[in-house]
């Protein structure tokens, strides 16, 4: 049987056991452990600084971008270039090998992986080291993706970026004639820290010109005029929500139209259920508040369907003919007073 001195003793080393082990602070949560890239064994990795002994300007300028500096200071780096392009040895001697001869120069230059393969095939190479943010798991799945949009087709990993090189302003850059990697169009070559081939707008309107239109009506959100973005809306690399979302419905809206989000005592079921698109149309339209009819008692009308909806007389007018629903029922997207909206 075990002393008092002993029984303390051994209560003593048990609680050391369960509660004295270290544990990751609050503040600092553990990171996320990802595998690292890893060259295969053999000689087919020739080097960066090959490469740049005939593409000496790309480079020189990608050594200012966002994935340049990832390459100098990450443990799993490899080869700058070889880390997207593939093996280069093989590339190279061909190259070298070609005396001038265009045939065996194109025929060298198949042998490197250059991104103009099909969208998916160009997409896996960046998720090879993009695959730990929800975003790229979202990617994999995406309305761009099932239509053949892949990462190249908005993003160049060559561009300069914007956090490394502060005095590269907007200004600057034109005084600059604009400098990137000069294969590039010109009007791609500009700071960005997501590293865009062309700044919003004019990026996403490439693809989806419908909606340019839209923002080309006289009451629209300010997207063309540099006051908003498509991303604040949308997550291009994919969501869960119907047309990328950032979040479902109203709640999108609602993130700046604080005013209309409630809760509220008596909710609008059209605006919960329905969403805001039931009655505004969001990228722009040729009625007033973005109403997607013109008169809004024609919108009303959509649901409210019983006949005593219509035949409410207004003074010496009918509904039907000069009826406002919103001059009575003001609160139309909620109230905390009046079941009916009336204030």
């Amino acid at each position: 049987m075990l002393t008092p001195r002993a029984k303390l003793f051994f209560l003593a080393s048990l609680f050391s056991a369960c509660f004295g082990q270290t544990r990751p602070s609050a503040a600092e949560p553990p990171s996320i452990a990802v595998a690292p890239l890893t060259a295969p064994e053999g000689t087919q990795f020739t080097g960066s600084d090959r490469c740049a002994s005939c593409h000496r300007a790309e480079s020189l300028e990608y050594a200012k971008t966002r994935h340049a500096s990832l390459a100098a200071t990450a443990k799993n780096a490899i080869a700058d270039c070889e880390m997207c392009h593939g093996p280069g040895k093989a590339h190279a001697d061909a190259e070298e090998g070609a005396h001038g001869d265009d045939a065996e120069a194109a025929a060298g230059a198949k042998l490197i992986f250059a991104f103009n393969a099909n969208p998916k095939q160009n997409s896996e190479r960046c998720l090879r080291c993009h695959q730990s943010s929800r975003d790229q798991k979202d990617f994999t799945h995406s309305t761009h993706v099932l239509h053949g949009v892949g990462c190249n087709e908005c993003h160049s990993t060559h561009l300069v970026d914007a956090a490394r090189n502060p005095s590269k302003t907007a200004l600057g850059l034109a005084q600059a004639n604009f400098f990137s990697v000069p294969k590039l169009p010109e009007q791609q070559r500009w700071l960005h820290n997501s590293l865009l081939k062309k700044p919003q707008p004019d990026l996403c309107f490439g693809c989806h010109g419908n909606i340019q239109a839209q923002f080309a009506l006289p009451t629209h959100h300010r997207v063309p005029e540099g006051a908003m973005k498509c991303t604040d809306c949308h997550n291009p690399h994919g969501t869960s929500n119907r047309a990328t979302l950032r979040q479902s419905g109203w709640e999108t809206c609602t993130q700046c139209h604080v005013e209309k989000r409630g809760p509220f005592v008596f909710e609008h079921s059209a605006v919960k259920v329905e969403g805001c698109t039931a009655c505004h149309s969001p990228h722009g339209s040729v009625n007033r508040m973005l109403l997607v009819r013109r008169e809004e008692r024609f919108l009303c009308l959509q649901c409210h369907v019983d006949p005593n909806a219509v035949n409410v007389p207004h003074g010496r007018l009918g509904f039907q003919t000069r009826g406002d629903c919103t001059r009575c029922h003001a609160a139309i997207h909620g109230s905390n007073f009046d079941v009916n909206f009336l204030h």
